[in-house]
């Protein structure tokens, strides 16, 4: 099993390894043997105003949909771990549906949803499918953060004159609060690397993903697409070790076991 899971991971992540290659390769074709070591394709990114243009677009589309997501998944959450009510089970199997759906058929329905109501598309579109791809990572992390808070400890601030608007101000959000970091940069890494939903519910301020696809078809941009797909890797790399630190120190914190997880 171990030698089957090591091989397993190599077949799914070696690929991953020849973007730093062919970056760092003085040569715009894609191919060994290599020509040499170069940084020129780097230099050439902030050079380019449509590459630009779609990142500021993916990050503006991430931000907002890690801030909706994790709204989102703070009510969702804290409703699924503190309150009974009837249609529970259903209602959050619902809410938690996308994370089995193909992202085709998520991105296709929703498509058909905003031309039948004769809504445009566009980057609020592409905000609202990435918020419904993303709350179900969000709900999971925060679920966890919400099961582990004593509720005898919000009770005792009730019970020493507070609101419940306070007591979640003052006792539950900075008991929460790594798994509200956490969760949203779950999201807005999800969402700065989501293509599917991008490509078919933006229009004319496509995405990162959607314009590198568009590069695709130029096999002398490539060389700066490897580029920015280093740049990429690392980031979301970045954020997903920061987001698994935060998530295990307010674990660590509660006293509950650290196994698991995203890394």
């Amino acid at each position: 099993m171990r030698a089957y899971t090591w091989a397993y991971l190599i077949f799914l992540y070696a690929p991953i390894v020849l973007l730093p290659l062919f970056a760092f390769n003085d040569s715009t074709t894609i191919a060994f043997p290599l020509q040499g070591f170069t940084t020129k394709w780097f230099v050439q990114l902030p050079t380019i105003p449509a590459l630009t243009s779609s990142v500021w677009t993916s990050v503006k589309i991430a931000s907002i949909t890690a801030v909706l997501s994790t709204i989102l998944g703070v009510c969702a959450a804290r409703a699924a771990v503190r309150y009974r009510f009837i249609g529970k089970r259903p209602i959050m199997g619902l809410i938690m549906l996308p994370l089995v759906l193909p992202e085709i058929i998520v991105a296709v329905s929703l498509l058909v949803v905003f031309l039948q109501l004769g809504l445009s598309i566009g980057s609020w579109s592409v905000i609202a499918g990435h918020t419904l791809i993303c709350m179900p990572f969000a709900i999971s992390i925060l679920n966890s953060s919400f099961q582990n808070i004593d509720p005898a400890l919000e009770e005792a601030s009730l019970d020493l004159g507070e609101t419940r608007v306070s007591t979640f101000y003052r006792v539950t959000l900075p008991l929460i609060w790594p798994g509200l970091i956490a969760s949203l940069l779950i999201s807005f890494t999800i969402s700065l690397d989501e293509f599917i939903i991008a490509f078919f519910l933006s229009s004319t301020e496509p995405t990162l993903p959607v314009y590198l696809w568009s590069q695709l078809r130029f096999p002398t941009k490539l060389p700066v697409v490897m580029a920015l797909g280093t740049l990429l890797v690392c980031l979301s790399i970045l954020l997903l070790a920061l987001a698994e630190t935060l998530r295990r120190r307010g674990l660590r914190k509660a006293g509950q076991s650290t196994e698991g997880g995203f890394l």
